[in-house]
């Protein structure tokens, strides 16, 4: 028996954003170093010494002690969290639509998650876009900043400053067909296969759950979603680290400079083969997955809390 769905309209929403905006604080702050050496490992050439994630780390403590892994977390931590409000709103509400939209298909339960899950994560990342890719641009400039030859900045502010000066605000968008292409999909791929990957670890379960004549344990339904979460972790990183690759290598170019997507995968081919379209694959499996799993963990504590008819959890 699996925990009944989420109903939006059933929560306290002023209160969800608020704790959100401190859980999601603290999950970023844990997280935020995964990130920071993925994006390293992202743009180092064939001539950088630091390639490896250790290696990486390494020069980071170095360098600047624990502060260099926290290389533009306060432009994070300012844009990141309206945008993840913006996307978990979005996904709700659009989740529950299309539901509806495909309940007279009559497919079975695990299509219908996966279907539902994976319309409303794709919709809602493309609709967060455009509040993170501008955040996501100057974040990527400051982790990478005094590596492999990358220029140096003040700040957030000085980043922005430098970029609108010499390309304008688009300059802020830089990479923006590409992210939507990105984040999209790995979206869409992470709730579709959370989603269905949860009903069939329920059934699994199934017999356990029966047995005990109730509704299933919080420990269990914890189980439940933490292994969703590293399955869908795995298959969206699986599918669309190459995207993340390119795209990231976009965005950090110097300011002014004119490179395609041809060009990169070129340089990434030229470098390492193949493999080099997946340069920094398992931090960013590790990141996919933990990202994921502790917001819907999150979401599924502030949901409980915050809904004002019954205690609800999350069963993407």
């Amino acid at each position: 028996m699996a925990a009944p769905e989420i109903s939006w309209n059933r929560l306290d929403v002023m209160k969800f954003y608020a704790g959100g905006a401190g859980l999601f604080s603290g999950i970023t702050v844990l997280l935020y170093p995964i990130s920071v050496v993925k994006t390293r490992m992202q743009v180092a050439t064939k001539d950088t010494a630091e390639r490896t994630a250790s290696s990486v780390v390494k020069g980071l403590l170095k360098k600047d002690g624990i502060r260099g892994l926290y290389k533009g977390f306060a432009t994070v931590i300012t844009g990141t969290i309206p945008a993840r409000m913006v996307f978990l709103t979005f996904l709700e509400t659009i989740k529950e639509a299309s539901f509806k939209m495909v309940k007279p298909f009559e497919l079975s339960e695990t299509s219908q998650a996966a279907i539902a899950n994976g319309i409303a994560g794709m919709t809602s990342s493309i609709v967060s876009q455009a509040v993170y890719t501008p955040i996501d641009v100057i974040s990527q400039k400051l982790m990478v900043q005094g590596y492999s030859g990358h220029a140096q900045y003040s700040g957030g502010l000085d980043v922005a400053r430098k970029l609108i000066r010499s390309e304008g605000f688009r300059g802020l968008y830089r990479g923006f067909t590409l992210s939507v292409m990105t984040y999209s999909p790995s979206s869409a791929v992470w709730w579709a296969t959370y989603g269905s990957s949860q009903r069939f670890l329920w059934r699994f379960l199934e017999d356990d759950v029966k047995s005990e004549e109730a509704t299933p344990s919080m420990p269990k339904i914890i189980l439940v979603q933490a292994g969703g979460g590293v399955i869908a972790g795995a298959t969206a990183s699986c599918i669309t680290t190459p995207l993340d690759t390119i795209k990231t290598r976009l965005q950090v170019v110097g300011h002014g400079k004119k490179i395609s997507i041809k060009q990169v995968v070129k340089e990434l081919i030229s470098e390492d083969g193949w493999k080099g379209v997946y340069r920094g694959f398992c931090p960013r499996l590790f990141s996919t997955s933990a990202w994921g799993t502790s917001m819907v963990l999150a979401y599924e504590y502030l949901s409980k809390n915050s809904c004002s008819l019954i205690r609800y959890c999350l069963c993407s």
